[in-house]
């Protein structure tokens, strides 16, 4: 297939228009690509209003042993509120706590506003965690489990096809994170792998990364999440 000017315009309309079905629409985005180097659309300004976190609480340091800290995205229930397939976050992050609980554990949810990628996402919530395991959440669905002293692409389990998720994957991502806290031996959680899922949602992962990524406030750095504002 040739990738033209008009194909690339034709794809980036229908993802929009998709984001726009699904809750997570970009505003203000021309249909006329920009000029090659400038990384942008032309005659865009966001892909959506700056939220305001005036007021908001920085996230302390846990002290609890059983605890998992949940990184969430900064556009996670704010700006995006479903998953590249379409699952509510919010029933996202409560399968994920509930899996953490089934085995004893606490959960903590904090806001990341100083990076989007899930790997620091997640190292970042590990070493807020008072057990020292953490997990990251982008707001498209991506997910890791990471521990406080590993390295940020040397996590304990990465889930990085979205599409292919489903809320029972997820209450498992919080059962295994919180059997690493409790030392037991955990088994890797299988997930289907579709080598064409990538091809197919590449344009629609890089609006939702781009919404993500422009509601970054590093100053605020991670903040304790309240739920949806």
């Amino acid at each position: 297939m040739e990738v033209n000017e008009q194909l690339v315009r034709a794809v980036t309309q229908a993802v929009v228009a998709q984001l726009m079905a699904s809750g997570a629409q970009p505003q203000n985005v021309s249909s006329t690509p920009a000029p090659a180097g400038t990384g942008s659309f032309a005659g865009k300004t966001r892909m959506r209003p700056k939220h305001s976190y005036e007021g908001a609480v920085r996230a302390a340091k846990g002290t609890d042993p059983k605890e998992v800290v949940i990184g969430v995205g900064a556009a996670f229930q704010t700006e995006i509120t479903k998953t590249m397939s379409g699952i509510p976050l919010e029933e996202v992050l409560r399968n994920i706590c509930a899996g953490i609980e089934e085995e004893g554990m606490t959960s903590r949810v904090v806001k990341v506003l100083d990076t989007s990628d899930v790997g620091f996402m997640g190292l970042e919530a590990a070493k807020l965690s008072g057990s020292g395991i953490g997990i990251g959440l982008q707001s498209k669905g991506t997910t890791v489990i990471h521990q406080k002293d590993l390295y940020p692409l040397s996590n304990l389990e990465l889930f990085p096809q979205a599409p292919l998720m489903d809320l029972d994957t997820y209450r498992k991502i919080g059962r295994n994170a919180a059997k690493y806290v409790k030392g037991e031996k955990v088994t890797p959680i299988e997930c289907t792998n579709d080598p064409m899922v990538r091809a197919k949602y590449q344009v629609k992962a890089a609006l939702l990364h781009i919404i993500e990524t422009e509601q970054l406030d590093p100053e605020k750095g991670m903040i304790e999440w309240e739920g949806t504002k």
